[in-house]
């Protein structure tokens, strides 16, 4: 007898920078069990980017994908919304992939009502605006001839030079200060006041914790969501406001 789903309406689950591969897993087994146990039954999921490691077009052939999948359209048939918003690894994850996984893709930032509470979603990598370098490169790759010219390119190809923009990216970050590749918080004050939110919730920089930040007068929280290498966890917020809970992988 299949057993009916916890009552967890009236939270709602943000999740980031899993970073899901075959070769992780660990992660890919707590990503799941987090869906059951925590997720299932709620109001629920949003995916604030790089959900996989890399993503070179809907045809991924890694077993993480496939599962990922069945996992994720299995939740959201039984009632739970999933949305999911472009990270700086999958930014060419497309419908034909959200349609089976069964999640909505939603646009970078989104601004929703949390509860009564204006709340803005990004990835976060558009608040790192002192990484010049970095939004040189993120303007290029992101442009949409860039991205069609991309997915003509055969499979073998797309995954060579994903790998090797990995590899450069790794490079890059070894040589740039740790303020450097962190959100500008005079970004993140414009960003607010133009979205007309008093809540920011972000992946993307991997430095899970709350942050408040005044906004015209007004007191904002800015809530960073952890990565899910050596740590996994996740923002949870109700009608009450919003939790940050780490753990160990």
């Amino acid at each position: 007898m299949k057993q009916p789903l916890p009552d967890k309406a009236g939270r709602t689950y943000f999740v980031a920078d899993l970073h899901l591969t075959d070769e992780r897993p660990a992660a890919t087994g707590r990503f799941f069990r987090f869906l059951h146990e925590e997720v299932a039954g709620s109001d629920g999921l949003y995916i604030l980017g790089d959900l996989f490691e890399a993503w070179v077009g809907d045809d991924h052939d890694e077993q993480v994908a496939r599962d990922t999948a069945i996992q994720l359209k299995a939740l959201a048939s039984a009632g739970t919304p999933v949305y999911f918003m472009h990270g700086n690894r999958d930014f060419m994850l497309a419908s034909r992939y959200a349609e089976a996984s069964g999640m909505r893709l939603i646009a970078d930032p989104t601004r929703i009502d949390l509860y009564g509470t204006p709340t803005l979603l990004m990835h976060g990598d558009t608040l790192c605006v002192d990484d010049l370098a970095y939004q040189r490169f993120r303007r290029k790759l992101r442009h949409p001839f860039t991205l069609a010219l991309l997915r003509m390119l055969p499979f073998g190809l797309r995954n060579k030079l994903a790998k090797q923009a990995r590899s450069g990216s790794e490079s890059a970050k070894a040589g740039k200060s740790a303020e450097i590749m962190d959100v500008n918080v005079g970004e993140v004050v414009r960003v607010l006041r133009e979205q007309q939110a008093c809540r920011l919730i972000h992946g993307h920089t991997h430095r899970p914790q709350q942050h408040v930040h005044t906004v015209d007068g007004r007191d904002c929280e800015r809530w960073v969501v952890p990565d899910w290498y050596a740590r996994w966890g996740y923002v949870v917020c109700d009608a009450g406001g919003c939790t940050l809970r780490v753990a160990d992988l």
